[in-house]
Formats: structure tokens, C-alpha cells, sequence
């Protein structure tokens, strides 16, 4: 590594310290007042009912700056670094009440950028990079498929060579978030079923192409506000200049968006856990039960006190992985750790909330049942609970006693 990349690195590890230190650190706040004030849709409540995309907040994000983050000032980015962008994140979570839109923005910067720029040719960069960053095309990262699930690999759709260099592209793809709404595909393909992961590629894909089918939008649980669907690929015919990295390096591909999303990508959850512990301290402060506010009893206050704790924890965990990732240091046990504190900690407080409000928090017009709704897909996707901890036992497993703990 590079003096320069060397020097780098150390001040965006310093920079996860300080962001540890101080849960107001100027680039979170600036955010989060930002969000506040601009990214607010009264129609919210009728969109989450419908399940329909917020197009003018997405293209006000982009004016801000935040589909741009971490792109290169050379491919029309902001060229920040993976902790200030985190910071971004965090201030959006807890500043824009549509965590669909939120959702939509961090699969951009977490997971479709990262790759093209890591993976992409130049040729690639210069096409999609500038498009992405001012938010003028959307992405979406198709791997799953309706039986493979967590066994990512155990795909069917495949890829075909030409006699002109090219592929052809069949299969179907499963929950792709934002397909209704996205401009190109990163998709997962393989030459053979039986090979496993070492017959996957990787193909950027226009989603314009023939032989594309996108399905119908399909309602979820929560973040009904980001798009959802499946997509068919139908002999789709792509030239030489599609495949992202190399053929067959799909795997080494996909463990490399997977080592850091699935803990960054749930940042700005992080964010919303803060502004709904915020939002819980100050009803009971003014709800009163019994002549007395009801942040004098007991139950009450504890309850309140395991939110701060878990929020706390879950900021330990996900700037601990940040740390160790701009160190280039392996942070995939890291990043296992923090999606699991993170996930199910927001799950755990958004029930926590309900209690707090009681009626207020069960019933839609005051938005506390919506949190519930809207972070429980965190223990799912990006790997459920059980991969992570998969993940961590297997690297348990490789430690040498009282040598790599």
C-alpha cells in the first residue's frame, strides 16, 4: 500500500474513533437537519399504503450530494471516504421519516457503486459512475433466486457464450429491490448449475435490453416505499464488454460487496433507532399516567435506558467494522457482528417504542408502528441472523487458541 493510500486509511480509521466519540459529529447533524428539513413528503403515509417510490426525494438527495458520496471526483462524485459517508447515512436515518427512500439510496452507495468501481473497466466507470453519482439512473443487484435463498450460489439462471464474444442471459430473478425502478442490473449468472460458485460471472446490464421482463411491484412488510420486484432475463443478448471483472470471478465478486453492505447498509437504521429513542424520551415526558409523567416509572424508564443501549452497541459495532475495513484490514466478522447487534437491537427498540406509546404506537397515524415494520427486513436481507452468525462461528472456528482472539 501506498504512502499516500497508507495515510488515508489511517485518517478514516481515526475518523471512526471520532465518530464513536461523538454521537453529534458535524457531518451526521448537517445531514440529519438537512433531512429534516427537506425530505419531507406529507403524502408519506398514502405512498407506504401503495407502496410507491418518492422520485422528487430521490432527486433532492442527488442535488445534496448523496448518491455521490463515495464516488470519485474523477467519475463526477464527492470522493468521500466509507466513514463519512457511514455519518451521511446515519444523519438521513434519522432525519427522513421514508426509510424506503432511505433503503433505496444506501443499496446505491453500499452495494451497486462499490462494485463497478472496484470491479468495473474504464470503459464501465465512464458509463455508469457519473449517471449513478448525480442520481440520474438507478441501479439494482440481482442474485436471489425464489429457491436458492440463503444458499446464494445454488442459482439457475445462466449464461451462454456466442460465437461473437457476447453471452446470452437466461433466468429469474427474485425480490430485486428497486428493478421496477432501475436503469441497470448487476446480475449474477452462472455457466453451470453444477459448478457452483465457480461457475458464477457477473454482467452489468442495461435494464432497456430485450428479452428483460420486469414483474409487477410486490408489497412487503415494511420499506414499502423502496420498489420490489422479480425479473425475468429471456435469451438477453449482451456483448463482450458486460461481464464486471472476469468470467467466473462472480463469487469473489459478490464476497466483496457482502463484506462491508451488510453492515453499512444499515447506517442510516442506526440513525432512526436514535431519532426514535429521541421521539419515545419525549412523549414520556409529557404523557401522564397516575398524576405524573410517565418517565417516572420504573418499567418506563428501564425500557428506555435498553434503547440507549442497544443503539450505543449497534454505533460500537458498525464503526468498529468501518475502522478495520479502511484499515484494509478482514472485516467480514466485523461486518457479521454489526449487522446482527444492529438488526435485531432496532427490532427489539422498535417494540420497545410501541410499549412507550401504547394505543399511540400501535395505530398508523403517528408513524412509531411503521419502525417496527420497516426494520424488521434487517434481519433478512443482506443475510439473515443465521448467516451472520454462521459467519462468525466459522471464523471462530479458524483462531488458533489464545493467539487470535
Amino acid at each position: 500500500m501506498s504512502d499516500a493510500r497508507t495515510t488515508q486509511s489511517e485518517a478514516s480509521a481515526s475518523m471512526a474513533l471520532a465518530a464513536l466519540c461523538d454521537l453529534h459529529h458535524p457531518v451526521k447533524v448537517e445531514m440529519a437537519e438537512w433531512a429534516t428539513a427537506k425530505l419531507v413528503d406529507p403524502d408519506l403515509d398514502e405512498r407506504d399504503t401503495a407502496c410507491r417510490f418518492w422520485p422528487e426525494g430521490w432527486e433532492l438527495a442527488a442535488g445534496q450530494g448523496v448518491q455521490g458520496t463515495m464516488i470519485a471526483r474523477a467519475h463526477g462524485g464527492s470522493g468521500n471516504d466509507v466513514v463519512t459517508a457511514l455519518l451521511q447515512f446515519e444523519g438521513l436515518g434519522y432525519g427522513c421519516a421514508d426509510a424506503g427512500l432511505v433503503f433505496a439510496l444506501s443499496t446505491q452507495v453500499w452495494t451497486m457503486q462499490p462494485l463497478i468501481a472496484q470491479f468495473g473497466t474504464e470503459s464501465q466507470q465512464q458509463r455508469y459512475l457519473p449517471r449513478l453519482a448525480d442520481g440520474s439512473i438507478k441501479g439494482a443487484f440481482c442474485i436471489t433466486e425464489t429457491d436458492s435463498g440463503s444458499d446464494t450460489f445454488a442459482m439457475t439462471t445462466t449464461f451462454t457464450r456466442t460465437d461473437d464474444d457476447g453471452f446470452v442471459l437466461n433466468g429469474h430473478k427474485a425480490y430485486v429491490t428497486m428493478a421496477p425502478e432501475a436503469d441497470v442490473f448487476l446480475v449474477f449468472a452462472t455457466s453451470d448449475p453444477k459448478l457452483g460458485q465457480w461457475g458464477v460471472t457477473t454482467f452489468v446490464v442495461d435494464a432497456a435490453l430485450d428479452g428483460i421482463a420486469i414483474g409487477p411491484n410486490r408489497p412487503k412488510m415494511g420499506l414499502r416505499t423502496t420498489p420490489f420486484a422479480d425479473v425475468t432475463f429471456d435469451n438477453v443478448e449482451l456483448g463482450p464488454d458486460s461481464v464486471l471483472g472476469s468470467v467466473g470471478s462472480g463469487a469473489a465478486v459478490f464476497s466483496t460487496a457482502m463484506e462491508a453492505e451488510r453492515a453499512f447498509v444499515l447506517a442510516a437504521q442506526i440513525g432512526a433507532m436514535e431519532r426514535q429513542l429521541d421521539e419515545a424520551v419525549a412523549y414520556s415526558r409529557t404523557r401522564r399516567q397516575f398524576g405524573q409523567p410517565i418517565a417516572d416509572f420504573q418499567a418506563v424508564s428501564h425500557r428506555l435506558a435498553d434503547m440507549k443501549l442497544r443503539h450505543d452497541n449497534s454505533r460500537l459495532q458498525l464503526y468498529r467494522a468501518a475502522a478495520l475495513f479502511a484499515l484494509g484490514r478482514p472485516s467480514m466478522e466485523a461486518a457479521a457482528l454489526a449487522k446482527i447487534q444492529a438488526s435485531e437491537a432496532a427490532v427489539a427498540s422498535s417494540v420497545d417504542a410501541i410499549l412507550t406509546h401504547g394505543a399511540r404506537g400501535y395505530v398508523s397515524e403517528f408513524g412509531v408502528e411503521r419502525d417496527l415494520r420497516n426494520v424488521a427486513g434487517g434481519i433478512v436481507y443482506g443475510g439473515t441472523s443465521d448467516v451472520q452468525r454462521n459467519i462468525v462461528a466459522r471464523m471462530l472456528g479458524q483462531r488458533r487458541p489464545g493467539r487470535d482472539t
